[in-house]
């Protein structure tokens, strides 16, 4: 495929692409910023909270939901700007929080890798469901590593990226908003998926930081096309427009430092457009 085209450079550590309102939305983890950037590369900052990760979704009503880790919490952004408690996770786990994703009813799914990191002895983490009420279950468990998920168009089946077990997982959702049905949805040999997003013909997109790449695979796991960049790729997430794009957060990772911050948001010609949440 192409070359990418560069939207916006200088971020500290993006990640959390999500597409809402004809607008590119992103968190950037290392300047505490959750941005709004438009097709022009015009941005503005929508919030700030002294977090890290700071994974966002939306309510099907538009507020957008931020996960507060540091906060063992999620905030809720009201229309008027103002960031209020949307729920307690503190409850469930005091280790890191990390990726959410919301379905249309409102339920959110919030995973936490259940161990320090970096540095951490590994631990297997877990799935929590957070009811609209604020409410906040343990969905599933068991989990290497999840990091990024995706709700297909029908609400019938949440996908989750097991990092460290190089494949990706599926759930049925029920009624309830229980999970259920676990199978593996794709295995990702050589791949440590990490932020994904599904597409209108059924195909995941998942970012790998190591190999720095996004890649298109089908259920069963078939590669059906691969993007490079020249840094890790840490998410991706699909424009619904009629000329679909796939955008992309990467920056230099497990190297020097670099002097400046290494952070690009990017964006490649898609196949198909973004389907089901994010």
């Amino acid at each position: 495929m192409s070359e990418p085209e560069i939207l916006m450079e200088g971020v500290v550590f993006g990640e959390s692409p999500r597409w809402h309102d004809g607008r590119l939305w992103f968190s950037d983890w290392g300047a505490n910023q959750v941005i709004s950037l438009a097709a022009d590369g015009s941005h503005e900052v929508v919030a700030t909270v002294p977090s890290f990760p700071m994974c966002i979704d939306f309510l099907p009503d538009g507020r957008l939901l931020i996960v507060d880790s540091a906060g063992r919490r999620l905030l809720r952004r009201e229309p008027d700007g103002t960031l209020v408690p949307h729920a307690d996770l503190a409850t469930m786990s005091d280790k890191p929080w990390n990726d959410i994703v919301v379905d249309d009813h409102g339920n959110a799914y919030v995973n936490n890798i259940n161990f320090d990191f970096p540095g951490g002895d590994f631990t297997p983490g877990l799935i929590a469901l957070v009811t609209p009420d604020g409410t906040v279950e343990r969905a599933a468990d068991d989990l290497a590593f999840p990091n990024g998920m995706a709700i297909s168009p029908d609400g019938a089946t949440l996908i989750v990226a097991e990092s460290y077990a190089n494949r990706l997982t599926a759930y049925d959702i029920r009624s309830d908003g229980a999970l259920g049905g676990r199978r593996v949805w794709a295995e990702t040999p050589g791949d440590h998926p990490d932020g994904i997003c599904l597409d209108a013909e059924g195909a995941v997109w998942y970012a790998d930081v190591g190999n720095q790449r996004c890649v298109r695979v089908r259920e069963g796991g078939a590669v059906l096309a691969t993007v490079n960049l020249d840094r890790g790729a840490f998410a991706c997430v699909l424009s619904r427009e009629p000329d679909p794009r796939l955008f992309v957060v990467g920056q230099a990772w497990g190297g020097p430092e670099p002097a400046q911050p290494s952070g690009q948001v990017v964006a490649f010609p898609a196949p198909a457009p973004g389907a089901g949440h994010p």
